[in-house]
């Protein structure tokens, strides 16, 4: 009998053990799947990162530091890289540190609005640097051919027109003459270089990404769909339709024209006399500006309705008229800006054709 109930309580304990491994393997499969569900949301709402999560200067240079900091290792491994049957491998390396990089000028972009003026250009002077050093590995570790072809035909979803009379002489700068528009497509893709010229692409039937506007003169620009950031250099007397930024839009040195844009976030930098008709989800900010003057978003083209819904950006807040001069710190209005009287507003903007701008 002694031994049956030395038996049975033996059984009861290795039951009890076993049950007890059982549940604590349980709990680490547990532990472990919502750990890699963590992950995956976390990889997955990257691109789409609140700027919320950067509320203070030193978290956003933390950050900023640590894909900087891979970046350069990245590179200084290519270089390093020995075995001369790794051309392919090395070519994919270099295009995941062309991506990394936008990744960070991205984050700068969405993170502009409560950055100090200075983070915010030393930030963009080293991805400057580091776009630099990558074209310069790009050149020694994968060559061009000797007699490759180097002028390559212009995207064909670009359309580009030299100036006409359908548009009026105001929107013009009679004193230039007429010239062929050179857009020159880079790894950031854009419009670059042209003076005098109606400039269109549309994202319409794709979702864009980042796009740059630079060294623009006396041109017309029209973007039609939705893009996730916009880059904005050294625009003179230029018209800009945009269709939604989903991301941010970051403006510098820019006078005499017209902004037409929709965005959740917007940052002016050295803008002079300038009209800016927008639909904005936070605050407007601007700094080192003067003349410049605020309306709403007034565009239309097929489908925009569609593309401000999905792009979060469907409701007018009124946020256009509440603009932040981080250069102006009294309590009294700013006087480098003010809002744009309606008698002096534009119609309408009706850039749905190509070729045509209406206003009705």
């Amino acid at each position: 009998m002694e031994e049956e109930k030395t038996d049975v309580s033996g059984q009861k304990q290795d039951t009890l053990s076993q049950k007890s491994k059982h549940e604590a393997m349980l709990e680490r499969l547990s532990n472990l799947h919502q750990s890699r569900l963590q992950q995956s949301v976390s990889r997955k709402l990257g691109s789409e990162e609140s700027s919320a999560a950067f509320e203070s200067t030193q978290s956003f240079l933390t950050r900023f530091a640590e894909l900087k900091h891979s970046v350069v290792a990245s590179l200084k491994r290519c270089r390093e890289a020995s075995d001369p049957d790794s051309k392919s491998s090395l070519k994919s390396d270099l295009e995941c540190i062309s991506l990394a990089i936008e990744d960070l000028q991205r984050l700068v972009a969405e993170n502009s609005y409560f950055l100090p003026s200075y983070e915010v250009r030393s930030s963009l002077k080293a991805i400057s640097d580091l776009k630099e050093s990558l074209e310069v590995a790009n050149s020694e570790l994968l060559p061009r051919k000797k007699f490759s072809f180097r002028n390559k035909p212009l995207k064909k979803d670009i359309i580009i027109h030299n100036r006409d009379a359908h548009l009026a002489p105001s929107q013009i700068n009679d004193q230039l003459p007429l010239v062929s528009a050179a857009v020159k497509i880079h790894d950031s893709p854009g419009l670059r270089n042209t003076e005098n010229s109606v400039l269109e692409k549309d994202f319409r039937a794709m979702e864009g990404g980042d796009f740059t506007l630079a060294d623009l003169n006396s041109c017309e620009i029209r973007l039609r769909g939705r893009l996730r950031t916009l880059f904005v250099h050294r625009l003179k007397n230029c018209r800009v339709f945009v269709g939604p930024v989903f991301g941010s839009v970051l403006i510098e040195e820019v006078e005499d024209c017209l902004f037409m844009l929709a965005s959740h976030q917007i940052r002016i930098h050295n803008a002079k006399n300038t009209n800016f008709y927008l639909r904005v989800r936070s605050t407007p900010v601007i700094e080192d500006s003067c003349g410049v003057r605020f309306a709403p978003y007034n565009l239309v083209y097929d489908g925009i309705e569609k593309d401000l819904k999905d792009s979060g950006l469907e409701e007018e807040t009124g946020s256009w008229a509440n603009v932040d001069d981080f250069k102006w710190l009294r309590a009294v209005q700013s006087p480098n800006w003010s809002v744009l009287p309606e008698e002096e507003r534009v119609c309408t903007i009706n850039i749905s054709d190509s070729g045509t701008e209406s206003e009705t």
